[in-house]
């Protein structure tokens, strides 16, 4: 490309992708979605006792600040002008409670990650409150069952237990936000100025919010004792609220007096970026969990089979509300950091895909990674991860089989809970993230699937997603998303390559497996020393 065509690019948008593993900023074109440069920076996840997940605020930040530098500094060389970017989104991942205070712009603790454990004994607790200690008691207000995994409950811990907090919140100084609040607020001023916000798909995670009303709800902040003045004000997932501000102690300001105009969690990105805007269609996303999310459209559908009704997207101030049907695993990529990190028997993720095609099978061998008990379709914190089926025969490459073997199971299991709920199976599933570059991954996913499982050539479908929200925002208008406008996408089929029987023994004992992974753990034995 000459240095005069690269001129006229065009408008730009420019994402900030805050994952539970890694940073990314990327940058595209808003009239043909290409990707133009992109910078990723890997997070480090703090496991203080077992059970707990943390990750530190401030570093979450730098490396937004570090990303977004690096990917100007790559378009520099490019010889793009970085005023072309008229906009930026953010996605990210969801659940993950901070707390700060607004007078220093300082976290109070550190983020309590979406799979972290702690809060089992709090939601046990709470469950007493409730008739017949019924989990899905919010389900018709909230979409979600009492668990972990959201905001709420890893709020009330950190008032419980962390006296920085309490006197923060009595002075009046506590601001709560999952990431994308803390994110927006720091980048358009922090404490001079800030805006606290989120949108709704990401308020639809905090087990505060009521997804008919889309307002914080009185009564569920008076359960879980959270003072309302605390959470930011809720807004579409596509309207302009701030501008960048530049950054004195990071010296970063490469785009500052852009606006931030997007903002979706991750996966209702994902689902936008993959372009399921109708009715029925479906994504799921391979990232430290698994994500399956089928559109419903304007109207809520709660699911009989331990399914979440989350927030889509809502696409403007004016725009009506979107709604999806949710299966939601733990773990899936987080298995593979699992054998790298924890068992050292791989150096690097890609090796597991290596390790696993040399055998070709698990010969017999399955792997529960109930890590942080099991999300959909079971709900049951209890569960703790299991490797079973071993025999003197079994070596590392099967362990890394059944690994990938066991994501594509879960996925299977959230797959055929959404065909119940919603009464039509998907023909194919259209899938994205990071761990859909493993190939050995894809091609068994399908056979365990016994549908074709297509890929899109552009895998940052997330990213995507909450640049589409940036651009298309009034004010910004430079990203068109009616259905004739929107680029084809070019994508990678895998059709499944084993008889069905085959694929059926095998999920049969995978559900074999699953059950012995259950009532594992007690809540008295998980919360020793914690001093409660």
């Amino acid at each position: 490309m000459a240095a005069s065509d690269r001129m006229v690019l065009g408008p730009l948008v420019g994402s900030i992708d805050q994952g539970t593993s890694s940073t990314r900023f990327l940058v595209f074109n808003a009239k043909t979605a290409e990707l133009l440069s992109h910078h990723q920076v890997e997070i480090q996840q703090k496991f203080p006792k077992e059970g707990w997940v943390e990750q530190d605020p401030k570093e979450i930040l730098k490396s937004v600040h570090e990303c977004v530098e690096k990917a100007c500094e790559k378009l520099q060389q490019l010889n793009i002008d970085i005023t072309n970017i008229k906009a930026i989104g953010v996605s990210n991942q969801r659940e993950t409670t901070v707390v700060w205070d607004k007078t220093t712009g300082e976290p109070l603790y550190n983020a309590i990650v979406w799979l972290d454990l702690r809060t089992q004994s709090t939601v046990e607790r709470l469950l007493k409150r409730i008739p017949g200690k019924n989990k899905a008691f919010f389900k018709f207000r909230t979409g979600l069952p009492l668990s972990t995994y959201f905001s709420a409950v890893k709020l009330r811990w950190l008032l419980d237990n962390v006296e920085e907090i309490r006197q923060a919140v009595d002075d009046g100084r506590a601001m709560f936000g999952t990431i994308d609040s803390w994110l927006i607020w720091s980048l358009t001023g922090g404490k001079n100025g800030g805006v606290h916000c989120t949108d709704v798909t990401n308020a639809s995670r905090t087990m505060l919010f009521n997804i008919h009303s889309l307002e914080w709800d009185p009564e569920l902040c008076q359960f879980f004792d959270i003072p309302m003045e605390i959470l930011p004000k809720v807004r579409s997932s596509s309207e302009i609220y701030g501008l960048m501000k530049i950054c004195p102690s990071l010296k970063s300001g490469a785009l500052t007096g852009v606006p931030i105009s997007g903002c979706l969690g991750d996966q209702s990105a994902a689902l936008v970026g993959q372009m399921c805007f109708q009715d029925g269609q479906a994504k799921n996303t391979y990232g430290t969990g698994c994500f399956l999310l089928c559109n419903t459209g304007q109207k809520s559908v709660f699911s009989e089979h331990g399914l979440l009704t989350t927030i889509a997207y809502k696409m403007g101030r004016d725009k009506p509300v979107c709604y999806a049907l949710e299966g939601s695993v733990a773990i899936a990529g987080a298995v593979v950091r699992w054998l790298r990190d924890n068992l050292g028997i791989v150096k690097t993720s890609q090796e597991v895909e290596k390790l696993a095609a040399e055998v070709g099978t698990s010969y017999g061998c399955y792997f529960v990674p109930a890590f942080s008990g099991l999300y959909a379709p079971y709900w049951e914190p209890s569960a703790r991860g299991i490797i079973c089926g071993l025999t003197q025969f079994t070596n590392k490459n099967h362990i890394a089989f059944a690994a990938l073997e066991a994501v594509c199971f879960q996925t299977r299991e959230i797959l055929d809970a959404m065909n119940k709920d919603c009464g039509i199976p998907l023909n194919q599933l259209q899938v994205d993230g990071g761990m859909t570059n493993n190939k050995v991954l894809m091609q068994l996913q399908s056979d365990i699937l016994c549908i074709p499982v297509v890929k899109p050539s552009m895998p940052e479908t997330t990213a995507l997603g909450a640049a589409m929200a940036a651009g298309a925002a009034e004010g910004v208008g430079i990203w068109s998303l009616n259905p004739g406008d929107l680029t084809a996408v070019t994508c990678e089929r895998f059709e499944p390559q084993i008889n069905p029987e085959e694929s059926e023994y095998r999920y049969a004992r995978w559900k074999k497996a699953v059950m012995k992974s259950m009532d594992w753990e007690t809540s008295e034995a998980a919360s020793n020393g914690t001093g409660k």
